[in-house]
């Protein structure tokens, strides 16, 4: 059963904390986190999590590949601190390297990303109304049509005030001011203001004519022009009129510059990147979509397609298709679900063949991190077919000049997204490239891909299932701290002290590090981190209780150094703890160490008073 407490405050310690948190979001398969300080995330050892697939640390931002458990680890983190609380008020700026292309991504990814399932949800909606209409199944005056059409056309018409709602949530300033800013350029009196014949004039300034339901950059620009308006307001405001005072010169001087600068730039910015990756398709063509294509694994992986996200945002709205980003994607997306069916189907490895068909499925219907993370990226043959199948599906569909209407990760779920109304034969293309792309990616794995044979660790030999196995094994028990022994029966705790776990020993710590007290692997790092568990390879369980009563801490103070199944070496340190914390709060710090399968050996004390890390607490013998 998978442990969702223990990957999220895995993950948490390992990006740094609660305090380093600046945000955190999700989307359908990744952890998206906004920290204060970039330099304290432990990218190798968040690879090496369990629960975890891949990390993608650029910047401010860090992102966690979870997979299809993305919800569930998400909730669990939530539990474990108030993460979002700083949007009240703006972030420190990150410390360390700043990276200026990391930073402007992570500004993009929290202002569109939120706006996918929206834009996708009503553009599907849209295209299966008019593919109804088009089998001649609804017709286009029906009531039925009109309102479910109605609703769609919504939400990319109001695109700005969703624009602005999520700029102003990344830009930590007022969300429904922003909202009313942006609401305000798509008003039907300042839409005929602005197409008055002759053209209209604001302080003998010529407005320019522009339709800005649909457009997302004319909005961001007017609402970071307000963040800053309003930060600057609020420095010298009196307090007592501030909750007016403020909004008023929010809309008083922002509106104005966003009609006469904003708008026009951000617009013209749009058109510009529109024209920019038409001009690239013009001159390639076909090629550039197989190309894309083919290169889409690599840019997933380091999350820089993200940045191709505005870009088809603005695409959809204007000129209302898409025909490189999202038909490339088409093909990479059912390759990587092909290929993972391919080894699934050839793998005679029962843990590669669950996580290749839950990751294929995924992959089948646009969504591709599980894919990619957990079978392509890890096996150069996976990585070397989905490759070459997309490149061909990315071909076919490039000559077909398949065009995408809905914003949205393609996959079998979402076909509708290619439906033309003057183009019936479109979406059928579309699907032909989705059947070339599937047929060759998982031909190509099923064909290339081989299980490779694991080497032997030599670093680390399983643990004896009882402790009979084990007449080899060192059966001492060193001490895990630096502290006082006691006897068991001295802890004021019955639980212990009555031997109901088992029998041991316990120290009184001096110092709050935690050590191996013999070979073996850690089965489990308690969810409020004040236990460890752990399994010698002389076959003893033993319980380490760091203080009593300390599960009401949940968690706070205590800081693991390991983690569930990680084989450890005696002496290895195990958890940091904050000693003089837990004692100000008045828990008594006294740790027992028992055995819980005593029933399976004779155990002797051999230490009282002061001891050491290292120093022999217990010997073991195996009952026969």
């Amino acid at each position: 059963m998978k442990n969702y407490k223990q990957t999220a405050s895995d993950v948490l310690r390992l990006v740094g904390g609660e305090k380093n948190v600046v945000q955190v979001e999700h989307c359908s398969t990744r952890l998206r986190f906004t920290l204060a300080d970039a330099s304290k995330v432990d990218a190798a050892a968040l690879k090496k999590t369990a629960g975890v697939m891949g990390v993608i640390s650029s910047g401010p931002q860090c992102q966690v590949v979870i997979g299809n458990d993305v919800i569930e680890v998400y909730d669990e983190l939530l539990k474990l601190g108030t993460f979002n609380a700083g949007q009240a008020a703006a972030p420190a700026a990150p410390k360390g390297k700043k990276e200026i292309g990391g930073i402007i991504l992570d500004y993009m990814v929290g202002i569109f990303q939120p706006l996918v399932p929206a834009i996708a949800g009503a553009g599907v909606l849209k295209a299966l109304m008019v593919l109804l209409s088009t089998l001649g199944l609804m017709s286009s005056g029906d009531i039925a049509y009109k309102v479910f059409v109605g609703v769609a056309d919504a939400a990319l018409y109001y695109l700005p005030v969703m624009v602005a709602f999520t700029t102003a949530t990344k830009f930590n300033c007022n969300k429904l001011v922003s909202v009313a800013l942006a609401a305000a350029m798509i008003h039907p009196s300042v839409s005929a203001l602005l197409a008055t014949e002759g053209g209209a004039y604001f302080l003998g300034i010529k407005l320019q004519n522009i339709a800005y339901g649909g457009q997302v950059f004319p909005a961001i620009l007017t609402v970071i022009f307000m963040s800053f308006i309003e930060k600057w307001a609020n420095k010298w405001c009196p307090k007592a009129i501030r909750v007016f005072f403020v909004p008023m010169l929010c809309f008083g001087i922002g509106f104005p510059v966003a009609l006469v600068v904003l708008g026009p730039l951000g617009y013209n910015i749009g058109t510009l990147l529109t024209t920019v990756i038409l001009a690239l398709y013009n001159t390639l063509g076909w090629l550039a979509v197989a190309l894309l294509a083919a290169v889409l694994p690599f840019m997933i992986s380091m999350g820089m397609h993200k940045a191709l996200v505005p870009y088809g945002v603005a695409a959809i709205s204007d000129p209302g298709f898409e025909m490189l980003y999202l038909p490339a994607s088409l093909a990479h997306n059912i390759s990587e679900g092909g290929a993972c069916l391919g080894v699934a189907l050839k793998t005679k490895d029962e843990n590669l063949r669950a996580t290749a068909i839950s990751a294929g499925i995924s992959g089948l219907f646009g969504i591709t991190e599980p894919a990619l993370y957990g079978v392509t990226l890890q096996h150069k043959k996976v990585m070397m077919s989905v490759v070459i199948s997309s490149f061909i599906g990315g071909l076919f569909v490039g000559l077909m000049k398949v065009k995408a209407f809905v914003a949205m990760g393609p996959g079998l779920a979402g076909m509708a997204m290619f439906v033309d109304p003057d183009n019936s034969k479109n979406i059928l293309w579309a699907a032909v490239g989705l059947v070339i792309s599937v047929v060759a990616s998982f031909a190509l794995s099923f064909f290339l891909y081989k299980d490779e044979t694991p080497a032997e660790d030599e670093t680390a030999a399983p643990a004896p299932e009882t402790a009979a196995d084990a007449a080899a094994a060192d059966f001492t028990i060193s001490s895990p701290l630096q502290g006082k022994a006691i006897a068991l029966e001295e802890v004021k705790d019955e639980v212990f002290s009555q031997k109901i776990l088992g029998d041991g020993i316990a120290v009184v710590p001096e110092k709050g590090e935690l050590y191996a007290p013999a070979d073996g692997v850690i089965e489990s790092v308690f969810g409020t981190k004040h236990a460890i568990s752990m399994k010698t390879a002389a076959g003893a369980e033993l319980l380490m209780h760091i203080g009593m009563d300390t599960v009401k801490r949940d968690g706070k103070g205590f800081d693991p150094q390991v983690k569930d199944g990680e084989t450890v070496k005696k002496g290895q340190l195990l958890m940091k703890f904050d000693l003089d914390g837990i004692k100000a709060d008045g828990y008594d710090v006294t740790t027992p160490i028992v055995v819980t399968n005593a029933d399976e050996f004779t155990i002797k004390t051999v230490a009282e008073g002061a001891v050491v890390p290292g120093a022999a607490l217990l010997k073991l013998e195996a009952n026969k």
